[in-house]
């Protein structure tokens, strides 16, 4: 008898089903037209460097970064592929300025909305560093066939139906939680299909790795400042001096961290003294998929999931990984 099973990402969705009774496949079909659009961005990703698509597109997106060209064309996959879902009412991205909604008559009826960063750390795309896409997705507050409002997109994390992300890397995996666990799939590119090879991720309760800018150390509130000290003391009961370790990319710093514990950590400083990353459509899915893992998210003084938004492209400090780690930064920041 042949062991070897392959689960495929559109067969495990449907198995889970049952995890969301209200559903009724809606969401099933959602996550596959994700998972469709990412195959179609890897896949012009690895051409990057034989076609005209990496560099800057000369544009400057609404938080004043200079867009890369695969940023425009991985937004407009991505949406495209929500849009033809038929389950998504509209969409928000770090490349918009504002909720893209859906008027087509089917997609208004739909009972979700979806929350994303295209193309996570797409500057390191000419570089052939790792990037990602990130996704978060939430049920409509707004009732069905009108069109959704800015208030169906500014939902605190706790709310999110499922979270995710791809990482687009020596082989690119997708990763999502439905809140019941965290799974990840690989792209194999002989089928082209997302097969199930990381089942129920687990983040260590404690890691070695902390994943930061040090360049910007001068810059760091004081609190940051002592907890990177304390990382690079010695103390052979607790394993440090812990490896400090940064891509530059938030899904790739994170899923390393994810796999094999630690931290990752973007405070405000004195260029962002709100913090970098957005907290709808960044902080939000990660944090979810953390705490899923068995790690952790804070802003360093409170849950990430249970802060409320006040704007589609809020940003927020963010600590992310394994939780005794997390635990520790909130008490240098205390």
């Amino acid at each position: 008898m042949n062991s070897y099973k392959i689960t495929t990402l559109n067969d495990f969705v449907t198995l889970r089903q049952k995890d969301f009774p209200y559903a009724k496949g809606e969401l099933s079909s959602l996550l596959h037209h994700i998972g469709t659009a990412a195959k179609i961005v890897n896949k012009k990703i690895n051409k990057a460097g034989l076609v005209d698509i990496i560099g800057r597109s000369g544009e400057v997106n609404i938080q004043g970064e200079n867009q890369q060209k695969l940023d425009v064309f991985a937004d407009k996959v991505f949406i495209n592929a929500l849009l033809a879902s038929g389950e998504c009412c509209g969409v928000a991205t770090e490349e918009n300025q504002n909720e893209i909604v859906f008027t087509d008559k089917f997609a208004r009826k739909g009972k979700y909305v979806v929350c994303m960063d295209p193309l996570d750390g797409s500057s390191n795309i000419d570089y052939n560093v790792s990037v990602g896409s990130i996704f978060s997705i939430y049920r409509r507050i707004t009732p069905r066939g009108e069109k959704v409002t800015n208030e169906d997109f500014i939902q605190e994390g706790s709310k999110q139906v499922a979270a995710g992300y791809v990482i687009y890397g020596s082989s690119t995996m997708l990763v999502y939680t439905t809140g019941n666990g965290v799974n990840g799939f690989t792209l194999d590119p002989s089928i082209g299909e997302f097969c199930l090879s990381h089942p129920c991720m687990r983040t260590p309760d404690d890691g070695r790795i902390y994943s930061i800018n040090e360049g910007n150390y001068i810059y760091f509130p004081s609190g940051i400042k002592k907890y990177i000290k304390y990382c690079q003391e010695k103390d052979e009961d607790t394993g440090r001096p812990y490896t400090s370790r940064y891509i530059g990319s938030l899904v790739s710093d994170f899923h390393r961290n994810l796999l094999m514990g630690g931290v990752f950590l973007y405070p405000q400083n004195e260029n962002a003294p709100e913090g970098k990353l957005r907290l709808v459509y960044e902080c939000n899915p990660i944090a979810l998929i953390a705490e899923q893992s068995g790690g952790a998210a804070s802003n360093g003084q409170e849950r990430i999931l249970n802060i409320i938004p006040g704007s589609l492209h809020q940003r927020s400090p963010f600590y992310a990984g394994s939780k005794n780690m997390i635990k520790k930064i909130e008490e240098f920041i205390a």
